[in-house]
C-alpha cells in the first residue's frame, strides 16, 4: 500500500520536477477523506494517504521556487471498480455504496468526474495561486464522526 500509495506519487514527482519546472508545470495528488480523517479497517490505506497529503504540502514549498505548483485531492466514496478490484463483490459493495449515503452529508456519493473537474481546475491556471494545499470532494464526510 505505501508503496503504491506513496512511494511511487514521490518517484514520479522527482522524475517530473526538471520537466514541470522548464513548463510552470504543476501536481495535483489524488489523496483521500482517509487521509484526513481515520478510520477502522483500512490502516495502511489511511497512513498512506496521509502521507500523500503530507507529502503534497512539503512539495509545495520545496517546488514553489522553481515556479511548480502541487496540490491534493481528497475525495469521499467515488463510484470506481477500486473496491470490486479489492476483492468486493457485487452485492457488498451495492451495500457499501448504499451505506456510504448515510455517512457522506449530500446523500449521496461522488462520481468520477466530479473529480475529475476539480483536478483540471488545479491543474488549470485559474488555480494559478493556489498551491500546497489539500481539498475535500467529498460530500461533506470529511466534517462528520466516523460511523
Amino acid at each position: 500500500m505505501l508503496d503504491v500509495n506513496v512511494r511511487a506519487v514521490f518517484h514520479l514527482m522527482q522524475l517530473s520536477v526538471p520537466h514541470l519546472s522548464e513548463r510552470r508545470g504543476n501536481v495535483v495528488n489524488v489523496s483521500s477523506v482517509t487521509g484526513l480523517r481515520a478510520f477502522p479497517g483500512v490502516l495502511a490505506y489511511c497512513v498512506s494517504k496521509a502521507a500523500v497529503d503530507q507529502l503534497t504540502r512539503c512539495a509545495a514549498l520545496e517546488l514553489a521556487p522553481k515556479n511548480v505548483r502541487v496540490n491534493a485531492v481528497n475525495p469521499g466514496v467515488v463510484v470506481t471498480d477500486i473496491h470490486k478490484r479489492g476483492g468486493m463483490d457485487e452485492d457488498k459493495y451495492a451495500a457499501f455504496l448504499e451505506h456510504s449515503k448515510q455517512t457522506h452529508p449530500l446523500g449521496r456519493v461522488g462520481d468520477a468526474r466530479e473529480v475529475a473537474d476539480l483536478v483540471l481546475f488545479l491543474a488549470s491556471d485559474r488555480a494559478a495561486w493556489i498551491t500546497g494545499v489539500t481539498y475535500s470532494i467529498d460530500g461533506g464526510r470529511a466534517q462528520t464522526c466516523a460511523r
